[in-house]
């Protein structure tokens, strides 16, 4: 009986290193992602006054819904920006786990944020389908080729490490977006002067849309999954469970197996062994915990050794804790 209750402090000096490497490895990412957020917030800023201007003096859709979207993108750079350096704080008596989840809830926001503005440009190319408007092609043009090449800049600066951090890939969702509405705006404008096909501009604008969309919904049901508390992509808590059972001599029984992430890649779980009457509760504490890391690469894990039958209340205690 007097292992379970030295447990918890040996699982709090085993907890430290954890976080304090999880700190190591998510710093000096998160710096350099802030300074690339950064550049983007700056570059897309300008291009958006630029666009907005020209959308204007031109009369040209594409160019208008591609400066809404740069202000859109805007709002959700600085999201990113202050999602990016909240992740650095360290955790205080409020926040346990630190603010590494404000990744993530920036990476939602700006998701929703997509679904507004293509809703926007739906409205606005079918009003303009009905009742097309004059378009000046060349300043169109120019403004268009402008925003294609920031944009390419931008997205070239942040897309490194964009499919680890929701943050980075939200951004850069929103950049893409952005390219491809230049490109949109590049070949209305082309059309418009050469051929004068003045639907060529709203009709581009809502494929553009159509595209957002896509990457949109992928970027919210990511977010959301983290956000839910899910069970992290590629892992299985089925085979978890198996593989905890056999873990080590002396395990009766695994439940109350909880995997999920804090953000991406910051794997964590809590689960209950109960043991046989006799068995090294120590040996079977170190054993989880190598297997869950070694295996499934989770590396913040909290055990509870029962002794016996679990101490829960019975309804409690059905199940395995993942459904």
């Amino acid at each position: 009986m007097n292992h379970p209750q030295h447990h918890p402090h040996e699982h709090e000096h085993e907890h430290s290193p954890a976080q304090g490497h999880g700190a190591h490895q998510h710093g000096p990412a998160a710096g350099g992602s802030s300074r690339k957020l950064l550049l983007a917030l700056v570059l897309t800023s300008i291009m958006m006054v630029v666009e907005v201007i020209g959308g204007l003096w031109s009369g040209s859709l594409a160019l208008l819904a591609d400066a809404a979207h740069m202000m859109v993108d805007t709002l959700a750079l600085l999201l990113a920006v202050v999602g990016a350096w909240m992740a650095t704080r360290p955790a205080d008596a409020r926040r346990s786990y630190g603010y590494g989840r404000m990744e993530v809830l920036a990476g939602f926001v700006n998701a929703l944020s997509q679904f507004v503005l293509v809703a926007w440009i739906a409205w606005e190319a079918a009003v303009r389908l009905r009742h097309p408007g004059e378009i000046l092609s060349g300043v169109m043009l120019v403004v268009a080729v402008a925003g294609l090449l920031v944009n390419a800049l931008v997205l070239r600066t942040l897309h490194g490490h964009a499919h680890d951090d929701v943050n980075l890939a939200g951004a850069s969702l929103h950049v893409l977006g952005d390219l491809l509405g230049s490109v949109a705006a590049v070949l209305a404008a082309l059309a418009i002067r050469w051929f004068h096909w003045l639907w060529a501009d709203p009709l581009l604008s809502l494929l553009v849309s159509l595209l957002i969309l896509n990457s949109a919904w992928r970027l919210l049901r990511k977010s959301a999954h983290i956000l839910l508390e899910g069970v992290p992509d590629g892992i299985d808590t089925h085979a978890v469970e198996a593989s905890l059972r056999t873990a080590a001599p002396g395990i009766c029984d695994i439940h109350h197996l909880h995997v999920w992430q804090l953000a991406s890649g910051s794997r964590m779980a809590t689960v209950h062994a109960e043991l046989d009457e006799g068995a090294d509760g120590v040996m079977v504490l170190h054993a989880i915990k190598r297997t869950l890391l070694e295996r499934f690469s989770i590396r913040h894990v909290t055990v509870q050794i029962d002794p016996g039958p679990c101490p829960d209340p019975a309804g409690d205690c059905n199940g395995h804790g993942h459904h």
